[in-house]
């Protein structure tokens, strides 16, 4: 049986499956890594797969029906997200009026913490995964091939004589090390040029050593409505095997990304890891997520075993802020942490976000100080992104801070993140100006403009990431977020 997998396309390089979707200022465009791992475990099932990542390759709608027409998918799966979702179900939905057999299924963290709303849209949908959704997809493609009914699978939410039922929830896997590598799906079915961190050297390839996160932060939608707070880990031995076969297949790739939430959960496992590598003699240039309370003996190892940058969640100069958002961080850690990382000679990405519970205007300068002051490499500001299925998002809602009328207000005309929060005395324009004028600041300092030079000078490789990313950055740092024009829809 033939399995259609697709992102589908929006707005240009839009990038659904980050931590908030979106047409990003510099450029940046995730892996579909969630629907990789689908098609993987559903190749080794013997399923034949075609995977489509229409953000990436430039596809129009026009031009999947074509490929759904020859390939003649018993079942289809769509990848959605909060901002995208009525164009998603869309998507779904013409596949489903060209091809009425066959099974339409939606996926992602918005349709898992929205399932019934999702389905009770129109009836283009036969059902939701929700979570973690590999092997609830291969249960159902298993029953399709069997001729067997696909209702019965853990997982599922679906409608049938017009009510919408759900199904008890899969558990998610704990043998991570019985999946199949998922940089063997991008080999297959990607092309690893199409891809782009700012933060990164390019091309990227990016994989996870773990899935979940244990921390409690309010906001981030992953763990709250896919992944879990429980960290499930990857043996050491089995990571390692696959950035053996990385760099064996991605010869041209510069960098490996591992997007799990906090890689450096679990100190000895960080080490383990670090320790492997150079045990085996692999070298190679790495990043990863990571939070800000990574000792500096640790820091030191991940250097020597090719760690290049960490990305980590800063988010606030005000520890009242912080421990509203349940954080379980001081300021003089994160101050620590960042100095350990310059002696360490690891580059540090830091992200920080306004509009959390207690902030103010005044709570936002210092957020701003405080990024001069850490003096990051790079540096990203963001107001507050609340989706369905996270605290944050309760908390908005419950207090009528919600400002949108449609999950389209997520974004701007552009396609750019949005605000769809205001605060008492904060508004949700106020933050997003904030967020640009904290970015022109930032990247606009004498001194931080000099060491970029420095750095593009001594090492090309950065100089040519810098380059790359600068090239759209640099217009968003002169016109702001809200200088664009209308949505650039994805057409034939």
């Amino acid at each position: 049986m033939n399995v259609l997998l697709l992102n589908p396309p929006f707005i240009g390089r839009f990038s659904r499956e980050q931590r908030s979707p979106a047409v990003t200022k510099s450029g940046t465009l995730y892996y579909p890594m969630w629907l990789c791992y689908a098609a993987a475990v559903l190749e080794d099932a013997g399923f034949n797969v075609k995977l489509i990542d229409a953000p990436a390759s430039g596809t129009c709608m026009e031009e999947i029906l074509k490929i759904a027409e020859d390939f003649r998918p018993g079942l289809s799966v769509v990848d959605t997200s909060t901002p995208s979702i009525r164009s998603d179900f869309t998507a779904a939905q013409r596949i489903k009026d060209l091809l009425p057999g066959s099974t339409t299924v939606l996926v992602g963290p918005h349709v898992s913490a929205c399932p019934g709303e999702t389905l009770s849209m129109d009836n283009g949908v036969d059902m939701v995964a929700r979570r973690e959704y590999e092997y609830t997809v291969l249960e159902v493609a298993q029953a399709l091939r069997e001729d067997r009914t696909p209702y019965g699978a853990a997982g599922i939410s679906y409608r049938i004589d017009g009510d919408v039922r759900h199904n008890p929830d899969r558990a998610l896997p704990d043998d991570l090390d019985s999946m199949p590598f998922v940089s063997r799906a991008y080999k297959k079915h990607l092309e690893i040029e199409d891809y782009f961190y700012a933060h990164s050297q390019y091309p990227i390839v990016t994989t996870i050593s773990g899935r979940g996160c244990p921390h409690r932060c309010v906001y981030c939608v992953y763990p709250q409505t896919f992944s879990s707070r429980k960290y499930r880990r990857r043996s050491v031995g089995n990571i390692v095997d696959e950035i053996d076969y990385i760099l064996k297949e991605f010869p041209q790739a510069r960098e490996v990304m591992f997007e799990d939430d906090t890689l450096t959960v679990g100190k000895r496992r960080c080490q383990a890891f670090c320790e492997e590598v150079l045990r085996r003699g692999l070298r190679f240039t790495w990043s990863a997520n990571s939070r800000c309370d990574v000792d500096s003996g640790t820091l030191r190892l991940m250097k020597r075993a090719g760690c290049r940058l960490l990305c980590v969640g800063i988010e606030s100069g005000d520890q009242a802020v912080l421990d509203r958002m349940h954080k379980h961080l001081t300021l003089e850690r994160t101050r620590q942490f960042v100095s350990d990382t310059k002696r360490a000679g690891i580059l540090v990405h830091g992200c920080f976000m306004v509009g959390n519970p207690g902030d103010t205007k005044e709570t936002m300068e210092k957020t701003l100080e405080f990024a001069k002051e850490l003096n990051p490499d790079t540096a990203q500001f963001f107001p507050i992104m609340v989706y369905p299925g996270t605290e944050a998002y309760e908390w908005v809602r419950e207090e009528g801070y919600l400002t949108a009328a449609e999950y389209s207000d997520w974004l701007t005309p552009d396609g750019l993140h949005n605000c769809v929060v205001d605060l008492p005395g904060l508004s949700s324009r106020e933050m997003v100006e904030f967020c640009d004028r904290a970015r022109r600041e930032f990247y606009m300092r004498p001194g931080y403009v000099a060491g970029k030079l420095f750095q593009a000078l001594k090492n090309p490789r950065e100089g040519r990431r810098i380059l790359r990313s600068g090239k759209t950055f640099a217009r968003y740092l002169v016109r702001g977020t809200f200088g664009g024009g209308e949505k650039r829809l994805t057409k034939c």
